[in-house]
């Protein structure tokens, strides 16, 4: 349980963590790239100059499938002619229209950018050769009501390599297997408004049956794309990109108001990139410059908050006035790192770490990487929530103070030595792995002892506590309150009331307050 969850424990309603928006595509290995192709056609002795009708006869195939399958079903193929029409809200009027039953729920088409292959000719001997060249294609869009993963598509182009897509929500996965298990639930969207048993339903949630998931994909390929027996292989089935949602719900909207409206705009200003990629459990001795992007985002359903790091990112927004939803997206699966066999060169296979394989196999051992993302950030936005408690505090904290014969001074919140210190020991990093002398120094300067010193004075006071054996420290809960009141209030009250050209709004002290917890 988070230090957010901990503070607000009698307003919130439960807490679940799923998968969200899952993107897969497959591949046939045989043909993915131009030289499996070409071996192909060379394995059954027939010249590069029969690619050509080879394909074309497998995209009338692809056509009659599609065809037979409206027809079966009493639809007709929509062809759809601009790209700013949106599919998915297509397809939700066509199942708002047709109910909830399992099955087709219509099919759609569109002419889109596709890799293909092509037959050249060297020069000046004229023999053929394979080249990879871009275009585009006729491509479908099968839209079904699966009655384990809810509304699904599958993207199917007409042209060689036959690369898929399809796409589902984990929402709906878990609400399936909710309603098997007997568990009440309202769902609304892909958010879970109330669920009778949380940690069953969290139990649900991290049992993924990946063999179960690998043979409901293969059937609904063999269903659409008829190309299968042709090249005497099946699909594999890859993450292309894969969200990960912790779900906070809240009993009452306006607890949620109150906390998020804070949240949104403190977060904006503390989230330095240093610690954004402390949310990913990664650290970069020098990040590039612009490699960490945060963008704030008012929409009519609420305000969103994302930080990205290249192929990864972490938002936060309010679902519905809801649920403070708290999500990791990765466009890449093989940023994050774990422990696994990995064969060498010569043959021998070791443990290591290394990165994810974008199978879908890998999506049990990724949730608790993605959901440990989650955990940190929302650790961090405990650390800037509710900085009152600390500020009732600040009066001791800043006298100094005598321990065993030797005088330690106070802490001054507005000198640049202490907001460098407090600023140093609030790090994300720090708040994860925990902080030792040489990183201090290393920071701040110093000698050894002159350091030992000041972790001497801020453990007195309560703000860092040592690890049992070893000489590591650790921000205490009075800690992240202390940094939240010396530094937040400082960076959003008094330098905008002190700056010449950013005059306050008279009600900035009100409004904090009344978000803060502040009783009037």
């Amino acid at each position: 349980m988070s230090n957010l969850q901990t503070r607000y424990s009698h307003e919130i309603a439960g807490v679940l963590s799923c998968y969200d928006r899952i993107l897969l595509f497959g591949t046939l290995p045989t043909i993915c790239y131009r030289d499996g192709m070409a071996a192909y056609l060379h394995s059954r002795q027939r010249p590069l100059t029969e690619y050509l009708p080879l394909v074309m006869g497998l995209r009338d195939r692809i056509k009659q499938t599609a065809e037979a399958l409206a027809a079966a079903n009493g639809q007709t193929i929509e062809f759809i002619r601009k790209a700013s029409v949106r599919k998915e809200e297509v397809a939700q009027a066509r199942r708002a229209a047709r109910g909830d039953t399992p099955g087709l729920v219509c099919i759609l088409s569109a002419e889109e950018r596709c890799e293909s292959y092509e037959v050249r000719h060297r020069r000046p001997s004229g023999a053929p050769y394979l080249t990879v060249r871009g275009g585009k294609c006729l491509h479908y869009y099968f839209y079904f009501l699966d009655a384990e993963l809810g509304l699904l598509h599958l993207r199917v182009p007409t042209w060689c390599p036959y690369r898929l897509q399809v796409c589902f929500n984990g929402h709906a996965w878990l609400a399936h297997r909710l309603a098997a298990a007997g568990v009440a639930f309202t769902l609304q969207d892909n958010a879970f408004h109330q669920v009778a048993d949380y940690a069953a339903a969290q139990r649900l949630a991290d049992d993924w049956a990946i063999a179960r998931l690998h043979a409901r994909l293969d059937e609904y390929a063999r269903r659409c794309c008829p190309v299968m027996e042709t090249f005497e292989t099946t699909y594999h089935w890859s993450v292309s990109q894969v969200e990960y949602a912790t779900d906070i719900v809240f009993r009452d909207p306006t607890a949620l108001r109150q906390v998020y409206e804070h949240l949104s705009r403190a977060v904006i200003l503390a989230a330095k990139p240093e610690r954004v990629t402390a949310f990913f459990g990664r650290q970069f001795p020098h990040l590039p410059k612009g490699a960490v992007d945060t963008l704030f985002v008012t929409r009519p359903q609420g305000t969103c908050v994302k930080h990205t790091l290249w192929p990864v990112s972490i938002k936060m927004y309010d679902k519905h006035h809801r649920i403070l939803r708290v999500e990791t997206v990765a466009d890449d699966i093989t940023y994050f790192r774990h422990h696994r066999p990995v064969v060498q060169r010569t043959g021998h296979t070791v443990c290591k770490e290394a990165p994810f394989r974008k199978h879908i196999y890998s999506l049990p051992e990724l949730m608790p990487v993605m959901r440990a993302a989650n955990a940190r950030y929302l650790d961090f936005l405990a650390q800037l929530e509710d900085p009152t408690d600390g500020a009732r505090r600040l009066d001791d904290l800043s006298h100094a103070h005598t321990h065993q014969g030797r005088r330690y001074r106070g802490l001054n919140f507005f000198a640049a030595h202490d907001q460098r210190l407090l600023r140093t020991i609030g790090r994300a990093e720090f708040m994860v792995n925990g902080l030792r002398n040489r990183h201090v120094r290393r920071l701040l300067g110093g000698t050894t002892s002159q350091v030992s010193r000041l972790l001497k004075n801020l453990r007195l006071r309560g703000l860092i506590r040592k690890a049992t054996r070893c000489y590591k420290y650790y921000l205490t809960a009075l800690g992240r309150k202390v940094i939240a009141a010396g530094v937040t209030l400082q960076e959003f009250l008094l330098i905008p009331a002190l700056s010449d050209r950013c005059a306050p709004s008279p009600d900035i002290l009100p409004n904090f307050g009344r978000i803060s917890g502040v009783t009037e």
